[in-house]
């Protein structure tokens, strides 16, 4: 059941009318049977991996708590990470380490036709940082094993995040309250206004980045592959960041607060900047529960350089289970690192002759790392970083439709940078928002992709 069809806006309904007319004592029980109900409806069977994986990080909380600090406790922590990350790596990763074993030992290749099950890589990660918060204590274990599992499992966030901390949703759990009218207003906005991302954005600039990267080698212009990749690049954003407003603005309908997850990553003026804009709740998990772990910035240059590089490359990998992910996470720390380096991940504050052509360059190298992320092999990748470099001319695949599109989401992204037009159309006018809204609905209806479903992009992962 995917967020841009009319079976899930039933399904919301349904359960926002649930949630809300039934005795208080029920809303939880609600809620999580309405998420294992979302979960089970695309493949019923892995409920059993999502029961699993609750079920021990559940009690590894709860022991680890309730244990002293000795090498026993220390063997709860590790006994809950080799469950999730064994099931992660059997999943996710299996065939490609079989696969590279078979070419470095030269055995018979055997693929196994393994399903990903729907966001595993979120829920694990989600799951992983509690038992490693209650272990620092930073974090109070849970008693209720219904609240623990709707943590896991609260449909709006299960299946591509954002990644939200404990401490942040039981804050909302445990202390609900009915949204105020401004609330509920910014959820409905923010639920609209996402699926207008998908639905008339992602899935318009979706035709032309398939149409390039189905077929790299008939697409042989320096234009072709930049206007391929910055349709991709356009796409993944406006597709991702779509389903994160989704998410947090139906959050926000049953109460319930998540984090930013996106803030213009486009507008950045540096690598370092880009990821504090781009996937904002996976930056903060790296860095928390990685980076820092590894050292951080705590010993020395070198140090920090080969920190910032195994946290982007285990990033990488985490998106998937190949070497361009790898690459394309690789690269990222290296620019990262140059960054720190030469002291250019500062912010240029009020001087626009300088912002935009920063702001250009990186976007331009964000381009170049996503072609390995949408190519289909390493091969693929090389070509059109090849034609990007020193191609033939070529022509454009973007035509006047979409370079329209671009330049009024670019407007609108600096006018929520610079005068924050969001916050203006949720806290105005009645007439203003009822207005916003109609255009939305609009816009889905007009321009929208109806005609196939497409799946968010990070449903994969």
């Amino acid at each position: 059941m995917l967020f841009n069809t009319p079976q899930f806006f039933v399904f919301l309904a349904v359960v926002l009318g649930l949630f809300y007319t039934a005795p208080h004592s029920w809303r939880k029980p609600i809620l999580l049977l309405a998420s294992y109900f979302f979960y089970m409806s695309w493949n019923a069977k892995f409920v059993l991996l999502l029961l699993v994986l609750t079920t021990v990080d559940y009690f590894a909380g709860m022991w680890i708590e309730r244990t002293a600090p000795s090498h026993r406790r220390k063997l709860f922590l590790i006994a809950s990470l080799s469950a999730n990350l064994g099931f992660l790596g059997f999943f996710k990763y299996f065939n490609f380490l079989a696969a590279n074993l078979e070419t470095v030992l030269r055995l018979p290749s055997h693929h196994w036709d393994i399903v990903l099950p729907l966001g595993i890589s979120f829920h694990t990660f989600q799951s992983m940082s509690y038992v490693v918060d209650v272990y620092r204590g930073e974090q109070e274990a849970i008693s209720s094993p219904l609240d623990y599992a709707l943590f896991i499992a609260f449909f709006p966030q299960l299946v591509a995040g954002p990644i939200v901390r404990a401490r942040e949703f039981f804050a909302d759990l445990f202390h609900w309250r009915r949204p105020e009218n401004d609330e509920i207003l910014r959820g409905a906005f923010l639920t609209l206004f996402g699926l207008a991302k998908k639905m008339v954005l992602a899935d318009q600039f979706a035709f032309v980045a398939n149409q390039y990267f189905g077929n790299v080698s008939g697409h042989a212009g320096m234009l072709q592959a930049w206007s391929g990749t910055v349709a991709f690049a356009l796409q993944i954003y406006f597709d991702f960041s779509g389903y994160t407003d989704m998410a947090i603005g139906m959050a926000l309908l049953l109460g319930f607060h998540f984090p930013v997850n996106f803030r213009r990553p486009y507008l950045a003026q540096s690598i370092t900047d880009f990821w504090h804009r781009w996937h904002i709740s996976l930056s903060r998990w790296l860095r928390d529960y990685l980076y820092i772990p590894l050292g951080g910035n705590r010993h020395g240059r070198l140090m920090t350089y080969r920190n910032l590089m195994l946290t982007m490359l285990l990033g990488g990998l985490w998106h998937g289970a190949s070497w361009n992910f790898v690459i394309w996470g690789g690269y990222h720390g290296v620019l990262l690192s140059a960054e720190k380096a030469t002291g250019t991940a500062a912010v240029t504050v009020g001087r626009p002759w300088l912002q935009v052509p920063r702001m250009a360059l990186t976007f331009a190298l964000a381009c170049i790392g996503w072609v390995f992320f949408r190519a289909a092999t390493l091969h693929d990748s090389m070509q059109v970083i090849g034609q990007m470099l020193h191609g033939a001319r070529g022509h454009m695949l973007l035509g006047p439709w979409y370079l329209r599109m671009i330049a009024f989401a670019l407007l609108l992204a600096i006018l929520e940078e610079k005068r924050d037009w969001f916050e203006r159309v949720v806290k105005g006018p009645a007439w203003v928002y009822a207005s916003a809204m109609a255009a939305l609905l609009i816009a889905v209806e007009l321009a929208g992709v109806t005609e196939v479903t497409m799946p968010f992009i990070y449903f994969q992962f």
